[in-house]
């Protein structure tokens, strides 16, 4: 039996540095009745009742989202959500953001999230097979943002590069509001057999508790309660963990072995707070206690204090519980992977994590403490007044365009970083290793992948318009999860499964919990509607520098399915083919591109967002690629119509002749029909001899279409102006025409 905890005077005030509140603290004195925390349990608490693992402001929102449908094999709770895709196969996937250390050291910040949501995968038995990436920054005309977008796009591509999983899509968006504080969320899709999902619930009193992987060292200290608290490059450098991808790839090797032989109990990553939250969350899943001694973690530096152990973020490591038994098997086949083994603990019936150092009691609370007795706050939430001024601005009121004009303003987006080719970021990822990847980056609106011995595939795209969700969060987290769905229905698979990573400012101010709040119902609505469930997700708030928030990013990945692979689209249309533009939604220039790139300014409303018409319009495109009438589907995003024609003429290397009467007919304005952005608005092609099928299909589903022109010759040909297609790669290609950096000044 373990000698009695002994505890020591904690220093008035020094709970705040673990981002406790005086109340929070008071809170643990009363669950703690008789004592004050140690050190070493004043650290856990900070850690686990940190917004990035307790959830403190989002916990009570949450729930309303749709979590559950036939299809969903896990939902939020675990590592990643899961659904079925067929065949006896699930599709496992999550989100997570990593953006307060990559805002200090952006290769390793990068990096490390990869690193830590591909753990996540493959802690379920899952084999990694898929990466993407949603990436905010400042301007890029500014030297810091240069050096960021550099490194973390570097570091994104030289962790996923070398664990052998492609990176096969993402977003990035440029925003003065992200120069002090970038973002960088990193999803992951693994494969695995339905029925061989491992969950992180620790059983069986006397079962050992092993740590695999890595040493331990003092990198990555207080890496949660560091992602809770404004402007972290200011006092937080030395938290930055350091990864190290070759270690991961054994390690992944290793553990998706061990999980084959039934050896494991339960595994869990040990990611943000390190051993504190993976000890803490493996015994309060499984309602049963741990006991753990720091002296036997294996340590890569000498002098580290029990509480330097628990709070840790050193990066590729593995908590496992294992019987017995199955210790000698477990440390075979860990040692086949030349990685290192210990047992440090047990699993107790007594609902305690006790943590021991050589023996001698240093913390000992209740697993429920730290979870179930976490806080949680609903604060006050009140719109900004700026922001209300914002969206009551007319977008309309400036000068209209002539149709001359048309071609300039069309070059002028092309050319503009939020638009232009993302060539200069996918290039530097290898998105063929696997040889899994259908549709590749730039190809089409999502990544498409085979899955090896079937017919089906999998799609998933990852968005979210940061501009949208500043002047309406609400519709904004909306076009979110439609966006996402959209582009993965554009490929021509159903989707089934959504992840999110809500990315926000401070939620103790009421504008920055009014932004949350609302856009958690934007979410929820949306995904109701379209029937994708929310099978998981992550939290990022407190993304402020020097009191000013990023514009809010609720970031939505969403994973579909195709039953025949062979039956997807692509952005590429052939030659003599006829353009559609299917949903036909009115445009808008509220919080567009062009408003913003031609007056520097984010005012007016989003775009409207009809559900029913907008699962109307994704249900018969995909109905239309299913059949094989359509190959090429693409929607209406940034920059509008015009913009998506010139892509996929672009892409192509196809021409097009449109009908400028039926463009002008979207709206009263020449700049808001040809540039305004919309929603539920699809544009696809089809050969001739199927124009009556395709718009017999069209309107039995009762789905607004029109004519747009055709395809053909190597010119964009917009009824008053036409454009060469070399002209429109050039403006493309512009777009991140980057200045040499050589640091983070």
């Amino acid at each position: 039996m373990a000698s009695e905890v002994t505890t020591s005077q904690i220093p008035d005030g020094a709970w705040r540095e673990v981002a406790l509140s005086d109340e929070e603290y008071e809170l643990i004195l009363r669950l703690l009745e008789t004592r004050e925390p140690t050190p070493v349990e004043l650290g856990m608490f900070g850690s686990m009742w940190s917004e990035h693992c307790g959830y403190k402001h989002t916990r009570p929102i949450l729930g309303r989202l749709p979590t559950s449908a036939p299809w969903v094999l896990q939902g939020p709770g675990e590592n990643a959500g899961a659904i079925d895709i067929g065949d006896g196969l699930a599709a496992v996937f999550k989100v997570e953001s990593h953006n307060h250390p990559s805002a200090v050291e952006p290769y390793e910040g990068a990096a490390t999230g990869v690193g830590g949501i591909v753990r996540d995968i493959f802690t379920m038995g899952a084999r990694p097979v898929a990466i993407l990436n949603s990436l905010r920054f400042g301007p890029l005309d500014q030297s810091r943002t240069v050096y960021l977008f550099k490194n973390v796009v570097a570091g994104i591509g030289g962790y996923g590069n070398c664990l052998g999983i492609p990176t096969v899509g993402g977003d990035v968006f440029f925003d003065a509001s992200f120069s002090g504080n970038p973002l960088v969320n990193a999803m992951c899709i693994g494969i695995v057999d339905a029925d061989g999902i491992v969950r992180a619930k620790a059983s069986g009193t006397g079962n050992l508790i092993m740590l695999i992987g890595a040493d331990t060292g003092r990198d990555g200290l207080h890496g949660a309660t560091f992602a809770s608290v404004d402007d972290p490059e200011a006092s937080h450098r030395g938290v930055i963990q350091v990864g190290n991808p070759f270690l991961e790839k054994l390690l992944l090797e290793a553990c998706l072995e061990l999980l084959r032989t039934g050896a494991v109990v339960a595994m869990q990553d040990l990611g943000a707070a390190g051993l504190t939250s993976s000890t803490v969350e493996i015994a309060s899943r499984g309602g049963v206690g741990a006991e753990i001694d720091v002296a036997k973690v294996p340590r890569r530096e000498l002098g580290m204090t029990p509480y330097e152990v628990m709070m840790s973020e050193s990066q590729e490591r593995m908590l496992l519980v294992v019987t017995p038994e199955a210790a000698g098997e477990v440390n075979r086949i860990v040692e086949k992977w030349s990685l290192h083994s210990a047992v440090i603990g047990t699993v107790t019936d007594d609902g305690m994590v006790r943590i021991l150092d050589d023996g001698d009691v240093v913390a000992e609370v209740p697993a429920e403490f730290y979870t179930d007795a976490c806080p949680t706050y609903v604060r006050t939430a009140e719109e900004s007044p700026e922001i209300v001024a914002a969206r009551s601005t007319d977008p309309r009121r400036h000068a209209d365009i002539t149709q001359g004009q048309i071609g300039d303003r069309l070059l002028q987006l092309l050319a503009s970083p939020n638009v232009g080719s993302r060539r200069p970021v996918f290039e530097q990822y290898d998105h063929t290793i696997q040889t899994n990847t259908v549709v590749a980056p730039g190809e089409g609106d999502a990544a498409v992948l085979r899955i090896k011995g079937s017919e089906r595939g999998i799609a998933s795209a990852i968005d979210c318009n940061p501009r949208y969700c500043y002047l309406d969060p609400y519709l904004g987290a909306q076009h979110a999860v439609a966006e996402a769905s959209r582009n993965v229905s554009c490929s021509g698979a159903t989707p089934r499964g959504a992840t999110n990573c809500l990315n926000f400012g401070n939620p103790q101010k009421p504008a920055g919990y009014y932004q949350l709040d609302r856009a958690v119902s934007g979410l929820a609505d949306a995904c109701t509607a379209l029937e994708v469930p929310m099978v998981g997700g992550n939290v990022s708030l407190y993304n402020e520098t020097t009191s000013q928030p990023i514009k809010p990013n609720p970031s939505v990945g969403v994973v579909g399915v195709l039953d025949d692979v062979g039956r997807h689209a692509t952005m590429k249309w052939d030659n003599d083919q006829l353009i559609y533009s299917v949903g036909a939604a009115a445009p808008s220039l509220g919080g567009s591109e062009y408003l913003h790139l031609n007056f520097d300014e984010v005012t007016g409303s989003p775009p409207a967002l009809d559900l029913a018409a907008e699962k109307s319009a994704q249900r018969a495109v995909r109905r239309l690629i299913e059949t094989g009438r359509v190959t090429t589907a693409h929607d209406v995003s940034l920059g509008g119509l015009a913009v998506a024609l010139a892509k996929m003429a672009s892409i192509s290397g196809i021409g097009a002749r449109i009908d400028s009467s039926v463009i002008l007919k979207r709206s009263t304005r020449v700049d808001e029909a040809w540039f305004g952005e919309s929603a539920s608005d699809i544009v696809v092609s089809c050969a001739l001899e199927h124009r009556d099928d395709i718009e017999t299909q069209l309107a039995e589903a009762g789905v607004p279409f029109q004519l747009l022109g055709e395809t053909g010759g190597n010119q964009l040909d917009l009824g008053v102006e036409t454009i060469d297609l070399s002209v429109l790669r050039a403006a493309l290609d512009r777009a991140f025409d980057l200045p040499e950096t050589s640091g983070a000044a």
